[in-house]
This record gives C-alpha cells, structure tokens and sequence, in this order.
C-alpha cells in the first residue's frame, strides 16, 4: 500500500524518480534574520513543490546537517530547476541521482500482481 503522503502513482507514471542527499553549510556569520527568512521561504517551496506532485517525500538524518528527499520530474533538466528554486539552496550541495525500476521492487511487484 503507498504511504499516505505519496504522490498518485498514476500521476508520477510519466516521470522520473531521483533521491537527492543535502548537506546544509549556513555559514556562521550569516544574518540570523535571512536564515530565518530562507528557512520560511524552504517550507512554504517544498509544501508547494508536493502539492505540484514534484517532491515525493523527506527526511532529515540524524546529524540534522543532511536531508534526503525522493522527488519525481519529466527530465534532469526539470529536477535540477526545482532544486535551485528551494531558497536554501546557496546554502547547500546537493547530490541527485536518477532511479530506475527494480525487478524485485516490493511495490512494483505489487500493483502488477
């Protein structure tokens, strides 16, 4: 069964999936007030970047330095234009890397079955 915050399958069927790592580096010297705005502004992109069925899930790692996001989009090209719209993103590298289907995929093998 999907997860209750997973997008439509139906609706992703089209695109890509990619995992993508961040590692936040908010320099110390950085304003408290444009952390905090970039911060509001990161939640309020990426509750909009779900509703449009582009960011999929995420998760914070335990060092709270890193996060882990699954999100789907037409081509590299659109994934990377989501990325760089989240207002964090001068203060973070991120890693992307496509997915492709697995042949023992428990929920592949599921919906087929």
């Amino acid at each position: 069964d999907p997860h209750p915050g997973d997008a439509d399958a139906a609706a992703a069927a089209d695109r890509a999936e990619f995992l993508t790592t961040f590692t936040f580096e908010i320099p110390p010297d950085a304003p408290a007030q444009a952390v905090s705005d970039a911060e509001a502004g990161e939640s309020a992109r990426t509750s909009e970047l779900a509703r449009e069925g582009s960011l999929l899930r995420l998760w914070m790692l335990d060092d709270h330095s890193r996060a882990l996001g699954l999100w789907a989009a037409p081509d590299p090209e659109a994934m990377q234009a989501a990325l760089t719209s989240l207002p964090l993103d001068k203060w973070m590298t991120v890693q992307t890397t496509p997915l492709t289907a697995h042949p023992s995929d428990p929920v592949a093998a599921t919906r087929a079955g």
